[in-house]
């Protein structure tokens, strides 16, 4: 199974549209946001691709419209923290990497995604993997993951 991962967009619906088109084009099965919408449009411009959507809130996420928005049209949210199986793979989803150990401390996960700051990175933390795609709102940045390899491809085309 593949995942789209995408993080910070910040409202920029342009990015998102092609992000959201290339996860079409390779046939991701989900679509994993990890915070900072920022607007109903940025919201829209990715559920109107029709992948099912699981994702959590970033800090630039504080009007009400928005969190309802996510509420009701994602496949699963959570406020801070999400953890979700998809393609046999125990996964878990957070904005901030300081909440990593908060949230997920002695999980049995295989990833953990998060963002907040707009740059790739790609480490461990006690066993797990933990990524952070980057964010959109500095170019078509996002990565996709592999449930069945349990590899992450990043794909950067910073703008910045």
């Amino acid at each position: 199974m593949k995942i789209l991962v995408i993080s910070d967009s910040h409202g920029n619906v342009a990015n998102l549209k092609h992000v959201m088109g290339f996860g079409k084009k390779i046939g991701v099965s989900a679509v994993i946001h990890v915070g900072d919408w920022n607007t109903l449009e940025t919201i829209d411009a990715v559920l109107s691709f029709g992948i099912p959507l699981y994702t959590v809130l970033g800090n630039a996420d504080v009007r009400p419209e928005v969190i309802r928005h996510l509420k009701v049209k994602s496949k699963k949210f959570g406020e801070e923290f999400l953890e979700v199986e998809l393609g046999g793979r125990k996964i878990g989803v957070t904005h901030r990497p300081s909440d990593i150990k908060k949230f997920f401390a002695g999980k049995k996960l295989d990833i953990i995604f998060h963002g907040h700051y707009h740059y790739k990175d790609e480490r461990e933390i006690d066993g797990v993997k933990v990524v952070r795609p980057a964010g959109i709102v500095r170019g078509n940045n996002f990565a996709v993951y592999n449930t069945g390899t349990n590899k992450v491809e990043f794909i950067e085309d910073d703008q910045t």
